[in-house]
């Protein structure tokens, strides 16, 4: 087993390495000039040679690469601008907005707590939803009860969150008003106290947990199905196990197993961004930052943004081995 961990984590280190090089090339290395998204179409040819000079964009792309990646690697940070004009970044230092000078990991950090309690509130309720929901078609297969909830999986899975994030706010806000209008100011758990905290969540968890739990009610009906057909859960039977010992124990077991692996990648997924959501409820999350630097070619905060997306992922992907590897000692020898 740990064989298995450390080689892994030689694999993520690698992954993320290719990440970091390409997102990089393709940021910075493209044919759009970046000191341009600084001063627009209005600077002469000296004003862009300054630019370029305290960014430094006018050395070579590996060694701008190797700069920026510095200030991820040393725990001392590194510092930015020019000589005379330096500017200590600490650790893990992603530069500085092009547009408002502001250090990127600032407004990551400003904007990663709401997308975590949105991605963690949304996640436990999907997950134990469509488990639930999962496990109970599956114990009734061909009943009425089955067949609803495989209806509703099918609802829930075609219902896109643009449309039910919408419908939820329409109903509950402006219809029954029995919530408040989305406030940003709200976001924060322990400023505002609980109350108005789950007031400003309750609508989007509810709009994450309804449209992924479609996926895992169907997953979990169908490994729960197979399961249950298996040779070790009639031999249970015949040894006079209760049903309730055999279904929760030696059934689900097997079933979630699978589930592990699609939860790990959808909630690192989620950490990367929920961006619908996130403009539906006014959440201003990484989401919202994102979309935000896109809108003003903010090149420093979209690398960020990227990287940090996909080292969610592929984080989430390595502790989903693990666990896997915990569960089903097969994989080890993969």
């Amino acid at each position: 087993m740990v064989r298995y961990i450390v080689r892994r984590l030689l694999q993520t280190v690698v992954v993320l390495a290719v990440i970091s090089l390409v997102t990089f090339l393709i940021f910075w290395a493209g044919p759009a000039r970046p000191a341009r998204g600084i001063c627009n179409y209005h600077c002469t040819e000296a004003t862009f040679a300054e630019i370029d000079r305290t960014y430094g964009f006018d050395k070579p792309v590996l060694v701008q690469y190797g700069t920026y990646m510095s200030g991820l690697i040393n725990p001392d940070g590194r510092d930015l601008g020019s000589e005379g004009s330096k500017v200590h970044c600490p650790w893990p230092c992603f530069d500085r907005s092009i547009h408002t000078g502001l250090q990127v990991w600032d407004s990551i950090t400003d904007a990663f707590w709401p997308t975590f309690w949105l991605a963690v509130g949304g996640a436990v309720l999907w997950l134990a939803g469509g488990v639930l929901l999962g496990i109970h078609a599956a114990l009734r297969k061909g009943r009425r009860a089955d067949k609803v909830s495989v209806a509703a999986a099918l609802v829930g899975a075609s219902m896109p969150a643009l449309v039910l994030g919408n419908l939820l706010l329409f109903v509950f806000v402006v219809k029954l008003g029995v919530l408040p209008f989305p406030s940003t100011e709200n976001a924060a758990l322990f400023t505002v106290g609980p109350g108005a905290w789950l007031k400003f969540y309750i609508l989007p968890w509810i709009t994450l947990a309804l449209v992924n739990a479609a996926l895992y009610a169907r997953l979990t009906r169908a490994n729960m199905l197979d399961a249950m057909n298996e040779d070790f859960i009639r031999t249970a039977r015949a040894k006079g196990l209760r049903e309730r010992r055999i279904v929760y124990k030696h059934g689900m077991r097997v079933a979630l197993a699978p589930l592990v692996t699609a939860f790990g990648l959808d909630l690192g997924t989620l950490l990367g961004g929920a961006v619908v959501t996130e403009q539906i409820f006014s959440i201003y999350g990484i989401g919202r930052l994102t979309i935000d630097a896109v809108l003003g070619t903010d090149l420093p905060i979209i690398m960020a943004v990227t990287m940090l997306g996909a080292t969610a992922v592929v984080v989430a992907n390595l502790v989903v081995d693990i666990v896997y590897a915990a569960i089903d000692p097969r994989v080890r020898t993969t």
